[in-house]
């Protein structure tokens, strides 16, 4: 990963790009992976390879992902790693363009119905979780009234804290610590609405 922070998405082609269903599961499990090949990734999507490969080279195309140095023992396995921590889409970069609105707001609907796939599957394996994953798992809802600036400003500090326990978390795998430690989503949302 080139970047550790979040490539900020102001491309159309590149909103068009990881608005495709197969390829924000691919990003997104390119990104839990740290690092795969179109076969593991092909396994993971239960999808065929030359597909895989094919959306892969798509997303390398838009940036959003690379080559992975030095993974290949051979070098005819292509390893792929995020070529960001994760990308970021502001209203401020898409709202002047009608183009640029609809495919932020594509991409916001995948993500979101890969989310809501992603939080039910775990709703109907819970019970295959250990008591102390079942007691650790959140479903929250909050409804504070805000303003705009605050707001923003509670996203940057989720964002912050999120950020802090995940880089401990990477930092404690590349020292061997990895027992117990299993894939986390966390999701949250922070939207107007009037009742």
């Amino acid at each position: 990963m080139n970047s550790q922070e979040n490539r900020r998405v102001t491309e159309l082609g590149t909103l068009k790009a990881l608005s495709h269903p197969l390829r924000m599961r691919l990003y997104r499990a390119l990104f839990v992976a740290r690092a795969a090949t179109a076969s593991q990734l092909a396994d993971q999507v239960d999808e065929a390879v030359s597909l895989v490969s094919y959306h892969l080279r798509k997303l390398a195309e838009h940036d959003l992902i690379e080559e992975a140095p030095g993974r290949s023992g051979d070098g005819r396995e292509r390893w792929w790693q995020p070529s960001s921590y994760g990308v970021t889409i502001r209203d401020e970069d898409v709202r002047d363009s009608p183009e640029l609105v609809a495919a932020s707001d594509a991409l916001g609907r995948t993500i979101d119905e890969q989310r809501a796939a992603l939080h039910r599957r775990f709703l109907d394996e819970r019970l295959t979780w250990s008591d102390a994953w079942r007691s650790a798992s959140l479903s929250a809802e909050w409804l504070p009234r805000l303003t705009a600036a605050e707001l923003a400003a509670l996203g940057k500090e989720l964002d912050a804290l999120l950020k802090k326990y995940d880089q401990a978390a990477r930092a404690a795998e590349r020292a061997g610590d990895t027992e117990g430690r299993e894939n986390v989503a966390v999701h949250i949302h922070g939207f107007p609405y009037r009742s």
